[in-house]
């Protein structure tokens, strides 16, 4: 009904009739706007014959009928599309079939066995950058002296350090001996050998930090600095560039790899600089009375020096800086040290849109709202100074109920933010504004109590947090708040990192929930652990309360407090995210005090680090948890397709692991008739230790966090609904994407020849 055009068959009715229909409530008006939605929907349909006629235009559910045209055969090992009903079976479908490979299958075949072919469909076919190497050319055999190739491999040269640098990894050109493998091996895979071609795909993505505020290592001196404004070590990443000839085999340059220092000093002109990888400005004090800060000014390029800096002990000489780009840090002479605040632009390695990130993300609000945008360019330059306006704007008598506190930079506010809503206010959107990261960094401003981020409202308040990076402390909400909203946001694990990664304050939660009615939504975020402070209950005399009972007759009990009414269980909703207590053994979910957290979770395509200890668990989807979940309420919802850790109080499990894998060997060894318990029992713990989710990092800070492992077990990287991968990266549907990338590949290659997909991150 919100379509315009709803009353254009009723507006062409002479006036005399609608007046009369008026008259007697508008039967006739809602008659005319039932056909009218229908003509207008045939209307649609028509208006989109043309552009679905088109692959560039086309609509998604059109794309495998055209590919149908052109002979596009899908890949069945990847898997068979479903009806893409809801938005992960759509994004699944584009990966199965996917949009650029249709349109461009005619080309590939024009242009079959060439060498750049392959990287074209990796980036096509799976959308991942790519190298093509043919290892044949990196062979070391004696040549004929009337034959000369000055082209291929030489002997390694010990003293060559870019060499050294670059040896066994994609881009390495020194000579090697014969290795008989073959490159799409399973199991082990060779390389070098005559038959080989191999294409190295990197799953990472490049993100980029724009003027940011650099991190000082006051703790180490005054001159040290990070481009992490976190204080960690973190490697800068290229920002690719794509091959200006089709033909062309990517470099470095071209890939989403991090910097070398060696590549940096060789290409800084190409690397560093404004709208480039990386760039370095500094504070100067303006000569005027008011003594304020001029906008920053770039440190040229010539002022660059590249070192060294895992011990702290090079200086470079007066006026120059030194950058170590493989653990992101900035040094400046010993007596030298920037007074006037220091600002970088780099960019960083991760898998996913997650967090707080300069990515494109949608934003949502409501359509009247009152916008209070806080920056350099904005009307405010603190976000305490916004909020104190927005409290003030309460008491007006044409007050807006909605509003939305925008940060329009990438800067650090470094301010107490204290949230508290008045009886006009409806809702309030803190949030990033598209393209940016701003970061919340809370410090200890008081002795006597916490300096948390503070929200607290009323019955029907809403509050949204959406698309920044919290760090130094958590968030509390307080009152009678209905609904908090996490959005692409990050609230650091451990409130704060070291330059190892490891967490500052791994006991401390990132969120406190005192609100007894509060509904909180969870979304493409980073968190911490998650701490709902005990809410009382009147006692039942019934089975399932008995069992609570039990359950908590050996902890704490729970304060009591003056309500006279039952509360409902608090709402949590948490999906694509982390939550990420930094220990396995250390609380995720949980209350202070008592056993179990009294909340009613439900959790899709999540990765946990930590014990989950709640109420009741509605649906738990495709999922990993590392770490033991206890569960009150074991009769209500259930969980489905998830990693569970051993000795879980669980609801009903279906397709979970390692349930699939113990029930296996029971029934081969029932098969077997081989009964000898501790024979069962041993072989039931060899099958829980394989499938254990492996993971490439699990600090918050290192570009690999929380992603899967190559070593990983295929029933974990298989083990979701759609065959896709357990946990928080299962909208990337690597796994599908792999096997299509595999066929494809195939496909195209000369006769005769092995082709290798390698994974580089």
């Amino acid at each position: 009904m919100n379509d315009s055009r709803i009353d254009r068959l009723y507006d062409l009715l002479p006036a005399i009739y609608r007046i009369r229909d008026a008259e007697q409530g508008e039967p006739l008006k809602a008659l005319l706007r039932i056909i009218a939605e229908q003509v207008n929907l045939v209307e649609d349909d028509i208006l989109k014959l043309y552009e679905n006629w088109f692959i560039e235009t086309c609509e998604d559910w059109v794309t495998p009928y055209i590919g149908d045209l052109i002979g596009y055969e899908q890949v069945h090992e990847a898997g068979e599309p479903s009806s893409g009903v809801t938005p992960q079976e759509q994004s699944r479908n584009n990966i199965l079939i996917p949009r650029r490979e249709v349109a461009n299958t005619i080309r590939y075949r024009r242009r079959k066995g060439a060498l750049a072919l392959l990287e074209l469909l990796a980036n096509d076919v799976a959308g991942w950058p790519a190298r093509a190497v043919e290892f044949y050319k990196l062979l070391a055999w004696t040549q004929h002296s009337n034959h000369v190739h000055l082209d291929r491999s030489l002997s390694f040269d010990i003293r060559n350090g870019s060499a050294l640098d670059l040896l066994d990894s994609p881009f390495d050109s020194s000579a090697h001996t014969v290795d008989i493998r073959r490159i799409n091996s399973r199991r082990s895979q060779g390389l070098y050998n005559i038959a080989n071609a191999g294409v190295f795909v990197w799953r990472l993505k490049s993100y980029s930090v724009t003027k940011t505020p650099a991190y000082c290592l006051e703790s180490i001196a005054p001159h040290c600095f990070t481009f992490s404004v976190l204080g960690n070590d973190n490697p800068l990443y290229i920002n690719p560039e794509r091959e200006l000839d089709p033909t062309d085999i990517a470099g470095e340059l071209n890939l989403p790899v991090p910097i070398r220092r060696r590549l940096l000093a060789q290409q800084k002109a190409v690397i560093y600089g404004e709208s480039k990888s990386l760039q370095i400005w500094k504070g100067e004090r303006s000569r005027k009375k008011d003594h304020k800060i001029d906008d920053p000014i770039p440190v040229p390029e010539d002022r660059i020096v590249i070192a060294d800096l895992s011990d702290w002990t090079y200086f470079p000489r007066k006026g120059m800086v030194a950058v170590d780009p493989v653990l992101g840090r900035i040094a400046f002479p010993l007596h030298q040290p920037p007074k006037n605040g220091l600002w970088v632009s780099y960019h960083y390695g991760f898998s996913a849109n997650m967090g707080g990130g300069e990515y494109d993300r949608p934003i949502a609000q409501q359509e009247m709202v009152a916008l209070y945008r806080v920056g350099k360019d904005g009307e405010f330059d603190s976000i305490a100074a916004a909020i104190k306006k927005w409290g003030d704007d309460a008491d007006l008598p044409n007050a807006m109920p909605h509003a939305v506190i925008e940060i329009i930079d990438s800067g650090v506010y470094v301010e107490q933010i204290n949230i508290f809503f008045k009886n006009n206010h409806q809702s309030l959107q803190l949030r990033a504004a598209n393209h940016w990261r701003p970061i919340i960094r809370l410090l200890d401003w008081q002795t006597n109590s916490p300096d948390s981020l503070t929200v607290s409202g009323y019955q029907n308040n809403r509050f949204t947090l959406d698309g920044l990076l919290v760090s130094g402390r958590g968030m509390q909400i307080s009152g009678d708040l209905s609904h908090l909203t996490v959005r692409h946001s990050t609230l650091v694990p451990g409130w704060s990192i070291g330059c190892d990664c490891e967490p500052q304050r791994p006991a401390e939660p990132s969120l406190e929930v005192s609100s007894p009615k509060v509904c909180i939504k969870i979304e493409h975020s980073i968190i911490g652990s998650i701490q709902i402070n005990p809410i009382p209950s009147e006692p039942d005399d019934n089975e399932e309360s008995s069992a609570i009972q039990a359950l908590t007759k050996e902890s704490t009990p729970c304060p009591d407090t003056d309500r006279d009414v039952r509360l409902d269980p608090v709402r949590l909703c948490i999906s694509d995210s982390i939550v990420d207590a930094t220990d396995t053994e250390l609380e995720a979910i949980g209350a202070p005090d008592c056993t179990v957290a009294y909340a009613c979770l439900t959790i899709l395509r999540t990765t946990v680090f930590g014990l989950i200890q709640v109420h009741a668990i509605e649906l738990g989807e495709n999922c990993i948890f590392e770490g033991r979940i206890t569960v009150a309420r074991r009769q209500q919802g259930c969980l489905r397709f998830c990693y569970v850790a051993p000795e879980s109080r669980t609801p009903r499990r279906y397709q979970c692991q390692p349930d699939l894998v113990e029930t296996a060997i029971e029934e081969s060894q029932k098969r077997k008739d081989a009964t000898d318990p501790l024979l069962v029992n041993s072989a039931k713990q060899q099958e829980d230790s394989r499938v254990r989710p492996l993971f490439s990092s699990v600090r918050y800070g290192m570009p690999a966090y929380c992603q899967l492992a190559d070593c990983c077990a295929e029933e974990i990287k298989n083990g979701a609904d759609d065959e896709a991968e357990m946990g928080v990266f299962h909208d990337l549907y690597q796994t599908q994407r792999l096997a299509n990338l595999r066929v494809r590949l195939d496909e195209y290659l000369p006769a005769r020849m092995d082709v290798g997909v390698i994974l580089s991150n």
